[in-house]
């Protein structure tokens, strides 16, 4: 039995016994069953669980006047939204010092819930969190409802809401614009009422990316810079999985001068048939993970959809080599832009992609 078995097992009858009483004060340390997670999340720290993931959370119901969280991260370069009885996020922004931050106080008596859910990319570094203070006449209530649905994305910038709150429509590299909370995909599955997972990138690709690392060697990693750090499949087994990409790859093909097409092709891009092999091999993979999955190859919705690209019939060339009922191609709408897609364009998305499940996916 692990350590962490152990402190589960034991917290498991601490929380039990704390639901039913009051105090004025209490710590409900990170290893609380009734704490919830969503993403990939590592608990293999003795003292915390450590969030990379865009669109990892934390769930908690609870009773008291206020509640603040213990975190440190690693390069404060990281947002997160803060949902309070499902009113309107408030942005949280961890410190690289370990200390408490509350997030909320003069709470009325009665049943509160807080979400705490990653808007930034993994490149901003690690947050660790430790546990919530509770504070005046508190309670450990029993943990959210889990949810029967369950959804995966593997995606680009697109799907991690890149500058997506940059009104000026520069794509500004500063965390603060990017929102995963905002992307199509966490549009789409809160319209599901799923449990969410994402995997994404901005700039990344399957057969090249703008940076060192394309998607089929990141897909199963747990600590997403750490090529040794592999995530345990059976930790979540959605209902459906969508892929975005390809994206950075329709252009970065075309840009032998490129340091990474140098890395990737050498002197000569890839032909069709390498491109249709590369995307069929990690869809096949990703079956192999999720044999019961229904899997959405989807596309766009910048110039890869533009009407003449190749990229969408060499995902449809890919998925019918595959001759698998459960893979389905959707592309989404091209939306002409400068710069990456804006909130209305990531609702104009998840529009496209909810009306798509609802018409093809029965879960």
């Amino acid at each position: 039995m692990t350590l962490f078995t152990r402190k589960f097992l034991l917290l498991n009858a601490l929380a039990l016994f704390s639901a039913c009483t009051t105090q004025n004060e209490l710590f409900v340390d990170y290893s609380n069953p009734q704490i919830v997670y969503s993403g990939r999340v590592d608990s293999s720290q003795v003292e915390g669980v450590a969030m990379y993931w865009s669109g990892s959370s934390i769930k908690f119901n609870f009773e008291g006047e206020s509640i603040s969280a213990l975190t440190k991260d690693e390069k404060g370069d990281n947002y997160y939204n803060v949902i309070i009885d499902n009113e309107d996020p408030f942005i949280f922004r961890p410190d690289t010092t370990k200390h408490l931050h509350q997030l909320a106080s003069g709470l009325s008596k009665g049943k509160h819930t807080i979400e705490i859910f990653k808007r930034a990319e993994w490149n901003r570094g690690k947050t660790t969190f430790y546990g919530f203070k509770l504070e005046g006449n508190v309670k450990v209530l029993p943990k959210p409802i889990p949810l029967k649905r369950k959804i995966e994305f593997y995606g680009n910038s697109i799907t991690a809401g890149y500058a997506i709150e940059d009104l000026s429509g520069k794509d500004s590299p500063d965390s603060t614009y990017t929102n995963n909370y905002l992307s199509y995909a966490a549009i789409t599955a809160r319209h599901f009422k799923a449990k969410y997972q994402c995997i994404c990138k901005s700039g990344i690709g399957i057969t090249v990316s703008w940076h060192p690392l394309i998607m089929p060697e990141m897909y199963d990693r747990l600590i997403p810079t750490d090529p040794s750090s592999k995530w345990d499949f059976s930790l979540y087994r959605p209902d459906v999985v969508v892929v975005n990409l390809f994206q950075n790859d329709s252009w970065l093909v075309n840009m032998p001068e490129y340091d990474e097409f140098k890395v990737r092709f050498g002197t000569e891009a890839p032909n069709d048939d390498e491109i249709i092999a590369a995307y069929q091999q990690f869809i096949a993979n990703l079956r192999q993970k999720y044999p019961d999955a229904k899997i959405i190859c989807s596309l766009g919705c910048m110039d890869a959809v533009k009407e003449g690209s190749k990229w969408p019939g060499y995902i449809e060339k890919a998925i019918g080599n595959l001759n698998d009922e459960a893979v389905y191609t959707h592309f989404m709408p091209y939306i002409e832009a400068t710069a990456h897609p804006s909130i209305k364009d990531q609702e104009a998305m998840a529009n496209s992609l909810i009306k798509f499940i609802e018409k093809n996916i029965d879960w």
